[in-house]
């Protein structure tokens, strides 16, 4: 920096009901003064702030110790105007961005898309609320404030599914209001949308401008690489953001706002919002880089200082980067409550209801490439517990374990009949075998090739074929080869599920060709060196799901202690059912040696 820096901090202004304003973002009346600022080519000028205000150091503490924090609520006007609200007897409703599942009896539990009475906000990071006859703790992050604070909670369905109201409410919301009130519910979530396009567009370039900029400038600090790891592809998303806000403006109608069509403009887009499945993907790493970095004084004071150069509030360069993967979260909630307003006969509606299922398969799409992504570091941890590998890694291959479990395999040519361990991944199924002593030690003895397979399901008797009597058995017959494998469960119901279980494979095969799914190489070679060192140093082998931290933490009296880990993001619509991957592997137990 090669001027000395003077800066006032201004009053905020008081925006009590930015909703869907990314955490942390919605005090956008906040400014500063700063005279002049440049970051140079060169190391960081110490000496020039000295002049007014002390050095970078002073600088950065100065500010960090002030009262001036910003957040959400953060420490400023949302949450002192909710808090006015509530003590005025006002009610206050939020609407649930990701599932809050919580053990502990003082925390409030939820799902996505509910709705919450928020009934104190004086704490920052956590709010008290109600849901029916239960009451409890929930982080305030994890929700976002309805637009229309007015409308009656009985005429608000507690779900949206398919952007279909209850019944039961239905009819009320479409015809028991007045024209002109729905008019009016309407204009609040188009002026919304709009307004949270522009804010976002503004973040998207302050990072673009104020740090990635700045950050190539520095090669002594930054390199290419490091750059693509806490960034990821959000230049991209700044691009497309860009174009589609445009696209919104043009389909905007500033005399009558209830009049604008929108929803063309998120079916125009849906393809290209698929970018967002890659910076999602990528976010993790970038947490953990800048964690690393944040260890080092002189990127913190960098950081800080681009953040104030760019006159960006109060909140951290991972704040800021959270952004897009809370905006990809929203646009099925807005979407969702712009159509509760949107009559039948309105000119925008059909846009409006494909357009919300278009942003819900965005999101799955998105949810699904994210949980595939954390399942390749289990498959590869998985295939390191492995005794005597032999062959190509499984990822070569595959990405998605389908089904495991205990079958007696029959193989020619005098019908021996061996128990072993499958499991089934895409493209592929794996055989070992257990330890004669240690049950829960793994030896690899050989895989199948399913995409050359086809699955017969033979019936109880006599096997032409190998000569033998069978009882709930099925073959893999190679339609090339002609080879034949023949397996028999112990119960016609576990038969059952490995039929099905290859039907999904062939399915999850199918999926992935028509998305276009793939990892890449260095995706690939990334887990297996993980899983590799893991192995090494004696790590255990298990690995937590993101939530097992929060989950399992102390019990707390009254106000939690510690922060969820939003960083996790389980986008929030469309919902899906758990992955069993974790379940099946976890309970045949191969890592424990």
């Amino acid at each position: 920096i090669t001027s000395a820096v003077a800066f006032d901090i201004l009053p905020l202004k008081l925006h009590p009901f930015s909703q869907s304003t990314p955490t942390g973002l919605d005090c956008v009346g906040w400014k500063r003064r700063i005279s002049s600022p440049v970051i140079t080519d060169g190391a960081l000028d110490k000496t020039a702030l000295t002049d007014d205000v002390g050095s970078e150091e002073d600088l950065y503490e100065d500010f960090r110790s002030s009262n001036h924090r910003y957040g959400h609520p953060g420490g400023g006007g949302e949450q002192l105007a909710i808090n006015e609200l509530i003590s005025d007897g006002s009610v206050v409703y939020a609407e649930a961005l990701w599932d809050h599942v919580t053990m502990d009896d003082q925390e409030l539990g939820f799902k996505a898309g509910d709705v919450i009475e928020v009934m104190d906000a004086t704490n920052k990071e956590w709010w008290w609320g109600r849901i029916l006859d239960s009451e409890g703790w929930f982080p305030a992050s994890f929700v976002r404030l309805r637009v229309n604070q007015d409308e009656p909670m009985e005429d608000y369905p507690l779900k949206v599914e398919g952007g279909k109201e209850d019944d039961s409410s239905s009819g009320t919301c479409r015809f028991g209001m007045g024209q002109t009130t729905k008019d009016q519910m309407r204009t609040n979530v188009i002026n919304e949308i709009i307004s949270t396009e522009r804010d976002y567009i503004k973040h998207l370039k302050d990072i673009c401008e104020g740090y990635i900029k700045q950050c190539r400038k520095r090669a002594d600090m930054f390199t290419e690489e490091q750059l693509k790891t806490i960034f990821g592809n959000i230049e991209d998303i700044y691009r497309c953001q860009k174009k589609f806000v445009k696209a919104l403006e043009k389909k905007f109608n500033k005399d009558h706002p209830h009049l604008s069509e929108v929803g063309s403009c998120f079916l125009e887009y849906q393809t290209e919002f698929q970018i967002y499945s890659e910076y999602c993907n990528n976010h993790p790493n970038a947490c953990m880089e800048l964690s690393r970095l944040a260890k080092v004084n002189k990127y913190v004071y960098f950081f800080e200082a681009c953040r104030l150069l760019q006159k960006m509030i109060d909140i951290s360069l991972d704040g800021f980067l959270l952004t897009p993967v809370q905006k990809i979260c929203k646009y099925p909630l807005q979407l969702a409550e712009l159509l509760k307003y949107t009559n039948p006969q309105h000119r925008d509606f059909k846009d409006v209801e494909a357009a919300l299922n278009a942003m819900k398969n965005v999101a799955r799409l998105i949810n699904e490439r994210k949980r595939r992504l954390e399942n390749i570091d289990k498959i590869a941890q998985w295939q390191s517990s492995i005794e005597d590998w032999e062959g190509e890694d499984v990822l070569v291959r595959s990405s998605e374990l389908i089904y495991s479990g205990e079958l007696t395999k029959i193989s020619h040519p005098q019908a021996k009949s061996q128990q072993r361990m499958f499991f089934l991944f895409d493209h592929q199924l794996v055989c070992c075998k257990k330890d004669l002593l240690r049950r829960d030690i793994l030896y690899y003895k050989s895989r199948i090739n399913m995409d050359d397979m086809e699955i017969l399901d033979v019936d109880d008797g006599k096997d032409k074929d190998f000569n033998i009597s069978v009882k709930n058995a099925f073959k893999l017959h190679c339609r090339d080869t002609e080879e034949v494998h023949l397996f028999c469960a112990k119960k016609p119901e576990q038969k059952q599920r490995w039929l099905k279980a290859f039907e999904n494979e062939r399915r999850q095969v199918q999926l992935d060709q028509e998305t276009g799914f793939s990892i890449t190489e260095v995706q690939k070679k990334q887990a297996m060196l993980n899983a590799s060192k893991q192995h090494h140093t004696g790590k255990p082998k298990a690995v937590t799901r993101p939530y097992y931290d929060f989950l399992m933490r102390q019990k707390h009296p009254t106000l939690p202690t510690t922060l969820p880990q939003q960083q996790v993001f389980m986008l929030a619509e469309p919902k899906r059912k758990p992955s069993n991957f974790w379940q099946n592997i976890s309970r045949l137990t191969p890592f424990r040696k």
